[in-house]
């Protein structure tokens, strides 16, 4: 494992967040750590914090090149994570952006903050549901209130077919919105229940959740001594009557968005700190490209060596708790730096660490003879 305390500069993943212009102007290479605002913003259950970057301004030019670019190939995979959360997310965020963005109505009455809210978590979110308790929120306005607010805004902003009005898209919207039994739970585990009919995840189409698991249960073998995760970057739907895989990949699912990612991803490759990196980087492209699963491991494993790189990310589809059946990763991207100053204090502490268990009040038939310690990246 990689041996370093590291420092995340941004936090995206997606979860989610997007430029925030509104923050990004006169930003001091040196911060008054008395006058630093940690806090910026609070609504709902949310508080909205910011942290300080030690170490940033000491990297070379090249390495702040390398974040750029790494920062914006995380950046053009969003909305595929809003998209992986519940199918209509973009359609609704589109809609509040273009009303946040043009409302020409007055914008100081309780109903309109309390329109800001209900965006401002669905922003934080990435999508109608919490990111906790998966649970879709419930608006503190009416459907009324909702549609003075889209015929008040530039109806060339929202998402509009050209052969349709804003009544067709209050009609899409409002029950997805505003109908608490219409895809109210992100991801149900609940025992007994069929847990892809009963979650709003965009991971299944058209299918049960038996079907789902008969289908990679026949695609694993158990001589396989080292297997891929079947399904990690996939979505599975019915066509025709028989289960298939949609690949996220470039010429597959999400390919446009992919793409960018390649494109920031093949500039980092230039920049890049070391060899090492510039070939982990390279197999990461190649994985996105191909789809392959196998590339995705190989990926990693070169991704765990590189431990002396001082910009590091994490990117592709990782985490597979949004998926109640636990096979697919939703899209994650973080982009890091390694805090020196903090990495030399833990190491520290961690050869000390066989004295602290030494030392301990535990009785010894608990005490450990060789204890190893790894130091993960937060």
């Amino acid at each position: 494992m990689k041996n370093i305390i590291s420092i995340s500069l941004l936090f995206l993943i997606v979860f989610g967040c997007g430029k925030n212009e509104d923050n990004m102007d006169n930003i001091p290479g040196s911060i008054d750590l008395d006058s630093f605002k940690y806090q910026t913003e609070q609504f709902a259950d949310l508080a909205i914090l910011r942290y300080q970057i030690p170490g940033f301004e000491e990297l070379s030019l090249k390495q702040k090149e390398l974040v750029y670019y790494l920062y914006e190939a995380a950046l053009s995979g969003r909305d595929i994570y809003y998209d992986q959360n519940y199918k209509n997310n973009l359609f609704v965020r589109k809609t509040l952006n273009a009303v946040v963005r043009s409302y020409k109505g007055d914008r100081q009455t309780e109903e309109f903050k309390n329109f800001m809210v209900y965006a401002k978590r669905i922003w934080f979110s990435n999508g109608i549901h919490h990111h906790y308790a998966n649970k879709k929120f419930t608006p503190e306005f009416s459907p009324e209130y909702f549609t003075e607010l889209l015929r008040n805004s530039d109806d060339k902003l929202l998402p509009i077919a050209n052969s349709e009005t804003i009544d067709n898209l209050l009609s899409k919207l409002v029950p997805i919105i505003f109908n608490p039994n219409i895809d109210a739970q992100k991801v149900n585990l609940t025992p007994g229940a069929d847990l892809i009919k009963s979650s709003a995840v965009n991971f299944y189409e058209g299918t049960t959740q038996k079907e789902v698991e008969n289908f990679y249960n026949n695609m694993v073998s158990k001589n396989d001594t080292t297997p891929i995760w079947h399904g990690l970057n996939s979505k599975v739907v019915k066509e025709n009557g028989k289960l298939t895989e949609k690949v996220w990949k470039i010429g597959g699912m999400y390919s446009p968005a992919i793409e960018k990612i390649v494109y920031w991803l093949e500039k980092a490759v230039v920049a890049a700190e070391n060899d090492l990196q510039k070939t982990t980087l390279k197999k990461l492209i190649e994985y996105y490209k191909t789809g392959d699963l196998k590339t995705w491991d190989d990926y990693n494993i070169l991704w765990v060596q590189d431990t002396t790189s001082r910009v590091d990310v994490l990117n592709g589809f990782v985490e597979v708790y949004n998926d109640p059946l636990g096979y697919k990763g939703s899209y994650e991207a973080i982009v890091s730096i390694k805090d020196l100053k903090a990495t030399n204090r833990i190491n520290a502490i961690s050869r000390q660490a066989q004295w602290f268990e030494d030392n301990s009040t535990l009785p010894d038939e608990y005490k450990k003879k060789m204890l190893w310690v790894f130091l993960l990246k937060l």
